[in-house]
């Protein structure tokens, strides 16, 4: 099924991100994970794709597991990296043959120990291009896309990285995924410039919970998101007890969410960094 088939116009859904262990050990902790958060009814989750497309292979073992073993829709990503033309059309029909209907379509980041993007021979430079490609070959596809509520790290302007978004949209995306975000201002901000500059597919906001002070700044780096004066202020405050981190990140996160479910969000995705606890608490805060 399509994801965007799964959007009710009166309830928020919720959708979880995994990304593929490293070991088997991992594997195991990431479906003891699964088991956890099935009972709240994700409507699907998705996997992330390794850079270099150095996960490819257990990216597409996991999607195709998770949908058999739960029923759950999954949603492979899918990256440029590293990858020609030949290669992610191969992947593709992969997934297609495997009945996997969605895709998150990304540009990707450079692999590590580089600093910028540089494009495969007979590959892709811009998530566009291949967006435009899947649904050239798989028109039957649902295809989801990234959003930045705090704009790429790589984009001049807020107006450079809309448009980069709107060339997305308009060569076939079904729905936007944002990046994490600790300041819902950001998220309806983002929307609004979307709807006025013409596009009109549901945005899917982005939560992490604060569970390492050190990690989560390590991410918003790379990233581009900001944490909120009075939540950084109070993350240092506690930055050195590891409980009472994690419970403002929690309680932050709740806090998020109640704000997007009464704005009328479609989904809410989690980025679980294959854990359940801190999910679990949100969840159950949310009654769901």
């Amino acid at each position: 099924m399509k994801i965007v088939d799964l959007f009710q116009p009166d309830a928020t859904a919720v959708s979880l991100e995994f990304f593929p262990p490293k070991d088997e050990a991992g594997v195991e902790r990431l479906f003891q994970t699964v088991a956890d958060l099935r009972p709240h009814s994700p409507a699907y989750v998705s996997v992330t794709y390794g850079a270099g497309g150095s996960t490819r292979r257990l990216t597409l073992e996991l999607v195709q597991r998770i949908k058999a073993e739960t029923g759950m829709e999954t949603m492979a990503h899918l990256t440029c990296v590293g990858s020609t033309q030949d290669e992610l059309a191969s992947v593709l029909e992969q997934l297609a043959s495997a009945g996997i209907d969605n895709v998150l379509a990304l540009r990707g980041d450079p692999p590590k120990g580089e600093t910028a993007f540089v494009a495969s021979a007979g590959g892709f430079a811009h998530a566009d291009e291949l967006v435009a490609f899947i649904r050239q070959r798989h028109p039957q596809l649902c295809i989801g896309v990234a959003g930045y509520p705090e704009k790429h790290p790589e984009a001049e302007s807020f107006g450079q990285d809309l448009s980069n978004l709107k060339r997305k949209v308009d060569a076939g995306a079904d729905f936007v995924v944002t990046q994490l975000f600790f300041d819902d201002r950001d998220y309806r901000g983002f929307v609004e410039r979307a709807r006025l500059a013409g596009v009109t597919v549901p945005f899917v906001p982005g939560i992490m919970p604060v569970t390492n002070v050190s990690q989560m700044r390590r991410f918003t780096a790379t990233c581009g998101a900001q944490f909120p004066a009075r939540l950084s202020a109070r993350l240092e405050a506690v930055q050195d007890n590891p409980e009472a981190v994690r419970a403002l990140g929690v309680e932050h996160a709740v806090e998020q969410c109640q704000l997007l479910i009464a704005a009328g969000v479609p989904a809410i995705h989690f980025y679980t960094l294959n854990r359940s606890t801190a999910t679990l608490e949100i969840l159950k805060a949310l009654g769901r």
